[in-house]
Order: C-alpha cells, then sequence, then structure tokens
C-alpha cells in the first residue's frame, strides 16, 4: 500500500489529455481555412517580370544592349550613326522608357510576393503555436510520469524498510 505523501503526491497533479482529447480540442481550435487568393494575369506579369528584371541575366542584356549602342554611333562612319555620340538622345530616350515601364511593374510584383510571404508567415506561426501546444501535453504526459514512478519508487523503498 503507498504512503499516504506518495498518493498526496500523485493526486496534486491532473490528470493529462489523452490523445482523443487532445485531438477533439485540436480541431476545435484550428484556425478557419483562408481561401488561397487567386492573382489575376496582372499580377503574374508583373510577378513574372519582377523575376527576370533581378537576375544577372538581365543586367547582361542592359549592359550589352548599352556598350552596343555606344560603340556603334561612336566608332561607326558618320553616314551610319542614327544617334550622333555625345547627345545619345535616342538611347536616354529608349532607357527611360524602359525604366518607366518596368519601375511600377517591379513594384507590382514585390507587393504581390510580399503579400504571399505574408500569408506564408502566418502558416508558420499557425504550426508553431499547434506544435507548442503538442509538446506542452507531452511535457504534461511525462511529468505526470515521472511523479508515478517516483511514487512507485518510495513505495518499494517502503517496502523494502
Amino acid at each position: 500500500m503507498p504512503s499516504p505523501a506518495t498518493v498526496d503526491q500523485t493526486a496534486a497533479l491532473p490528470m493529462p489529455l489523452t490523445f482523443q482529447e487532445f485531438q477533439q480540442r485540436r480541431r476545435s481550435s484550428s484556425p478557419q481555412e483562408r481561401p488561397v487568393e487567386d492573382i489575376g494575369w496582372s499580377d503574374k506579369v508583373a510577378v513574372w517580370i519582377t523575376a527576370r528584371v533581378g537576375t544577372i541575366g538581365f543586367f547582361l542584356l542592359i549592359l550589352v544592349w548599352t556598350l552596343l549602342w555606344l560603340g556603334w554611333n561612336f566608332l561607326a562612319p558618320k553616314d551610319l550613326q542614327f544617334d550622333p555620340p555625345m547627345g545619345f538622345v535616342f538611347w536616354l530616350f529608349i532607357s527611360n522608357v524602359i525604366q518607366i515601364l518596368i519601375m511600377p511593374l517591379i513594384m507590382v510584383g514585390q507587393n504581390v510576393l510580399g503579400r504571399h510571404a505574408e500569408r506564408r508567415a502566418e502558416n508558420d506561426l499557425e504550426v508553431n503555436v499547434k506544435a507548442e501546444e503538442e509538446i506542452e501535453v507531452i511535457l504534461h504526459h511525462l511529468e505526470y510520469q515521472n511523479s508515478i514512478l517516483l511514487a512507485l519508487l518510495r513505495t518499494q523503498s517502503d517496502k523494502q524498510e
């Protein structure tokens, strides 16, 4: 027969949740399903351009285009030059048009990617909170089992004395 102190110690700890109780509680506290945001074709184009413009390939393309343009208009015979050197008005015009068109697209693409990253971070937080709850239940079970084992050890040591 266990000693009264041993019985009091195990009785002081509340009984841990069963696995079924934990599953029911977990299902009831699960977040509501959020509809997946279906982005439109314009957002898809903006994301595609954002992904391509931010590459070394795009940089090299612009660099080669600029070097060819400037090199041709510096080194070609005067009758074949189409943008007179030192002015490069046409080159500046095309460069500015490219910049004006790409900058807003990049901003839209970054906004779409940012929304996606926020949604992913929220899902990660939900997973972490659920994992923390599961760990708490496991720790509670371990603590309860530890108290039972200690009570059994004390009971056996009381019997041996």
